[in-house]
């Protein structure tokens, strides 16, 4: 039987079925009597202990054999677990209402979590998943129940699961688990970016996974999301082949990593890496990164209850600058809104706010705030190459008064004898369609552009990518997003700057060739992704390229320009 799916993490793995499915969480209807409150409380501090101590054994395995990235996710859910205000919420609930306590803590953990699956980045709404775990992890410690996990498994098989949760997905062992298959997520689902960072083939979203049965042999072809079960034996022994090779190419692809990104015409091209805290600089230059094409500096407002004052901002993107050693460091500015409810900053509820008070639109309207980050960024420009970055511009005029705040910073810090780069390159990201469209003007007034395909497609389509009931709709490879691209790329090039891209796009191998022919110069992506489509960019010359992006703007469907690029690179042996 042939199952369509979502590609998760590309490859093909083969195996026996292993459905997951955990012991559900039944929630105890009774209530605390008065003098049973502070006993009560008592078992979520026991918890707490439990959790806190699993959390770190889970980051230290994680360290060990998937690196600082990866690792920084348990961090961070230790962190959250610490939080005072969760904390405060689960005791309140006892102490006010006399809820029992695991009742408690499936509502406080319900509420924190919707916070953040309402928002509009992909990237963030997944870490309502992350809090859901946390919360999963203390109920199931309060009630004596076994902790999720996956490191009892033993043999050869692939996963099959509704879903995987962080501390699922920390725990495989990629020589047990040899493709993962879930019936809900997508391309930024938890599970598909540890399956990528793991490098095992990953199906998503295949909507029902009642038809899988423990021990039957199952094949998932993760580029094409494919999951095929009981094969015949010519098949399987087919795929069994493709698996193999599959392996052995990420052997070649991770030993000619740090190889530099260059066509076989000669034609350099700059190859960044996506991070979000400093920590993860290092690890992208491992991966063969020449830059950091997007370091998202949200993180830095959104984990303390206070915003982070100059000196702190000062010294994370210092470290990353110096990190780096002088090559590229492109920073995006504070990219929050009406959608991420923050502890250090009050932000209004909003009927739209993916639509509303968010990003440059917040910097502008906050000097207060953007200027303490300008700079710090100035500040830190004094120990490395780096960039400016403005996120979500629409016009002109915004462009102009964020300009207007920096170089009012430069003046301060000039005043105050303070180095910087007085050459700093500012640049902004083109996700709003009105500012692709009005490339050709806005290249005027700053260095460089950087493309976020996530949003530019999504707006640009009027698709939310993470409802699934709508998802095949979701075309980045769309001939209107296409074109945007491309007319992006021409504005900068005709005044001579460069455009880069820093969305999902970018590390998308069947994209790579007809994104160079377009003429983008710098592709910015996770950096596990960066060994594949460097070699793909060292295979292919630079007019074939060209050659491929032109006969997919001749084309009128997605599905049409997708077919061809998978055809073409399937042709030399890419795919």
């Amino acid at each position: 039987m042939r199952i369509q799916g979502i590609s998760g993490s590309r490859g093909v793995a083969v195996g026996n079925v292993y459905r997951y499915i955990q012991e559900e969480i039944v929630i105890p209807d009774y209530t605390v009597a008065e003098d049973q409150v502070e006993a009560e409380i008592g078992k979520f501090a026991a918890a707490m202990a439990s959790t806190l101590k699993q959390l770190d054994t889970i980051r230290q395995k994680a360290l060990k054999e998937m690196g600082p990235e990866e690792a920084a996710i348990f961090e961070a859910h230790m962190q959250i677990a610490q939080d005072p205000s969760l904390s405060d919420g689960i005791k309140s609930l006892v102490e006010s209402s006399h809820t029992n306590v695991v009742a408690a803590t499936a509502q406080t953990i319900e509420t924190f979590a919707n916070i953040f699956l309402g928002m509009e980045d992909p990237y963030m709404r997944e870490r309502g998943a992350d809090i859901k775990d946390i919360g999963d992890r203390l109920m199931r410690n309060m009630l004596g129940m076994n902790p999720r996990g996956l490191s009892h498994i033993s043999g050869e098989v692939i996963l099959v699961a509704h879903d995987l949760a962080p501390s699922d997905t920390a725990s495989l062992d990629k020589n047990v688990v040899k493709g993962i298959v879930t019936a809900a997520g997508g391309p930024t689902s938890h599970a598909a970016i540890m399956a990528r960072t793991l490098e095992i083939p990953a199906v998503m979203g295949v909507g029902d996974i009642e038809g899988f049965v423990d021990g039957e042999k199952a094949v998932v072809l993760g580029t094409d999301g494919i999951v095929e079960t009981n094969p015949s034996d010519a098949d399987w022994a087919e795929y069994t082949n493709q698996a193999t090779a599959y392996q052995e190419e990420l052997k070649r692809l991770r030993e000619s990593a740090n190889l530099e990104a260059k066509t076989t015409d000669g034609h350099h091209v700059e190859l960044f890496g996506n991070i979000g805290k400093s920590k993860d600089a290092k690890h992208a230059l491992t991966m063969g990164a020449q830059g950091i094409g997007l370091y998202r500096t949200e993180f830095l407002y959104m984990e303390n209850d206070e915003l982070p004052a100059e000196d702190v901002q000062f010294e994370e993107y210092k470290k990353v600058a110096e990190d780096m050693q002088g090559q590229p460091v492109i920073i995006r500015t504070m990219d929050i809104g009406g959608d991420k409810e923050l502890k250090c900053l009050d932000l209004p509820t909003e009927m739209n706010p993916f639509l509303g008070y968010r990003a440059i639109r917040i910097s502008l309207n906050r000097p207060d705030i953007f200027k303490v980050q300008l700079r710090a960024l100035l500040r830190a420009s004094a120990f490395g190459d780096i960039h400016i970055m403005y996120p979500m511009i629409a016009s002109v005029e915004e462009v102009k008064q964020a300009n207007a705040m920096l170089e009012e910073c430069k003046a301060e810090l000039t005043a105050e004898g303070k180095e910087f780069n007085k050459d700093i390159k500012v640049g902004i990201m083109i996700e709003v369609p009105a500012a692709a469209v009005i490339s050709p003007i806005l290249a005027k007034y700053v260095d460089f552009f950087s493309i976020g395909t996530n949003d530019l497609c999504q707006y640009t389509l009027a698709v939310d990518r993470m409802n699934e009931s709508i998802g095949a709709l979701y075309q980045p490879l769309h001939p209107g997003v296409l074109r945007l691209i491309k007319h992006v790329i021409d504005a900068s090039h005709e005044q001579g700057k460069f455009t880069g891209m820093c969305g999902e796009l970018a590390s998308d191998p069947v994209a790579t060739m007809i994104l160079l022919g377009l003429g983008l110069d710098e592709f910015s992506m996770t950096a596990s992704s960066i060994p594949l489509i460097k070699k793909i960019l060292r295979s292919v010359s630079k007019a074939e390229c060209e050659d491929v992006a032109n006969k997919a703007l001749s084309m009128d469907t997605a599905e049409e320009i997708t077919d061809y690029a998978k055809s073409v690179l399937a042709e030399k042996g890419l795919l």
